[in-house]
């Protein structure tokens, strides 16, 4: 591939990884969306301990990536995605056979070491993949094959839970990571001295890890930013058990979810060249303006009495709010995104921005934990799990589903959930204020008495 040719042809280990990028993604995404009610309906626990058990799970595949590429330069690219295939084979499937705590967390943990080898090995493949001439050209495709895969799987796991229920969803996602671990097997064959370029040694990521969360002004930054993340991250912890408990079995809160990427898909192109000359603080001043607006937006589908008639069609309220508040957080998206990196190498010191850069999205590992940690909380105080109420109460809850009555008592606060999400952004939008505004007088003093 000649260094300066503008080309869309590129290797076959570049299609060949993004074809198992994409099994991966579609896997991953099937059974987080439908991972708390799983939790609940097949393994037992309550919503305060299913929070707690998806914290870990969402936290830690954010974090432990950080330490696997070292270790996929050391095996190789083509030994590191079998093992991480098989173990995510291995782990989803487990989560179909067993359903006891226990062999569940083994499960969860053998997916996020499986997860967390594929994040880095094909994040190098892509950037071996290409030279400088295409690899904008190579990461975009590589960005819609992540977005393909991600919608695929929320979209293919609504019918199997609604027909075969939740506890099946699972070996849709071993069957997809079978898939990539057999594309892997018989077409992945990179150069021998593919590296991923940028991995550390356990002790130099730590080491790394530390100068980063060590520096206040950066450590302020993700801990503020976090509270976009924690909810944006509602559509996999809060949303779908809030939809299923207050609109029925029937409906699909995975497709919901499919909103927020399908929105990023056809904007983000167009609001990243909006903001290109903008300072990075007033784009994610936007988006963390809209961040508790979507949240407000998602509250309102409590205060319909019946469905609202949209165009000759009669759509729950809850249906019409969701698809509205998941759309501002996708545009919301648009305007942090393109800015974020840029922003946060800013608070970097000289010669630093790499390190500071690499754990920029440790915001992510901070918001996930936080918001599905609360969700369970809030979920169990506004809209709890039908099988926890009385006999009376369900039959009232089962009732109010079919169109026969209102919603009992225990539910008439469930959009409460929302305003506590919106606070949440509130919060981080006058956080992100003053933290401006200080950083700023700081630094206006070091240039006057420099």
């Amino acid at each position: 591939m000649s260094q300066g040719a503008q080309t869309w042809r590129f290797p076959r280990m570049f299609w060949t990884g993004n074809a198992a990028e994409l099994c991966e993604r579609a896997a991953y995404y099937g059974t987080f969306i439908a991972l708390r009610t799983y939790l609940i309906r097949v393994v037992g626990l309550n919503d305060v301990e299913a929070g707690a058990v998806s914290a870990y799970f969402a936290g830690w595949i954010y974090l432990v990536p950080f330490f696997t590429g070292a270790m996929a330069d050391r095996i190789g690219f083509r030994p590191s995605l079998l093992m991480a295939f098989a173990l995510l084979t291995v782990g989803y499937g487990s989560l179909g056979v067993f359903n006891t705590l226990g062999p569940v967390l083994v499960g969860l943990t053998l997916i996020i070491l499986g997860g967390a080898i594929v994040k880095p090995v094909i994040s190098g493949t892509v950037s071996k993949s290409s030279n400088e001439a295409t690899r904008a050209r190579a990461f975009s495709i590589f960005y819609m094959v992540v977005n393909i895969g991600s919608f695929t799987g929320k979209t293919i796991v609504a019918p199997i839970r609604i027909d075969m229920g939740v506890e099946n969803v699972p070996y849709f996602s071993a069957a997809a990571s079978l898939v990539a671990l057999i594309v892997v097997a018989l077409f992945y064959f990179p150069d021998k001295d593919a590296r991923t370029g940028k991995a550390d040694t356990v002790k130099e990521t730590l080491q790394g890890m530390w100068l980063a969360m060590s520096n206040l002004r950066f450590l302020a930054l993700i801990l503020i930013t976090a509270g976009f993340w924690a909810i944006q991250g509602q559509l996999y912890f809060a949303m779908p058990e809030y939809v299923l408990r207050m609109a029925g079995e029937t409906y699909k809160p995975e497709w919901y979810a499919n909103i927020n990427p399908l929105v990023v898909v056809i904007f983000v192109v167009m609001i990243t060249q909006m903001v290109r000359k903008w300072k990075p603080q007033n784009a994610i001043l936007v988006a963390m303006l809209m961040i508790p607006v979507s949240a407000l937006t998602m509250a309102l589908s409590g205060q319909f009495s019946q469905n609202i008639e949209i165009l000759g069609l009669s759509v729950h309220p809850i249906t019409f709010m969701m698809v509205i508040g998941i759309s501002i957080q996708g545009l919301a998206e648009c305007f942090l995104s393109p800015k974020w990196l840029e922003f946060a190498s800013l608070q970097a010191p000289p010669g630093k921005e790499g390190t500071f850069l690499g754990f920029a999205h440790m915001n992510t590992f901070f918001a996930w934990i936080f918001g599905s940690l609360l969700s369970g909380f809030l979920l169990s105080r506004y809209v709890p799990e039908p099988s926890t109420l009385d006999e009376a109460t369900r039959a009232a809850h089962t009732a109010a589903l079919a169109g026969q009555g209102p919603m009992p008592e225990v539910y008439s606060q469930a959009h409460y959930l929302w305003y506590a999400y919106a606070g949440v952004g509130l919060t981080s939008l006058i956080l992100l204020l003053i933290f401006i505004a200080v950083t700023r007088k700081m630094d206006e003093g070091k240039a006057e008495t420099a």
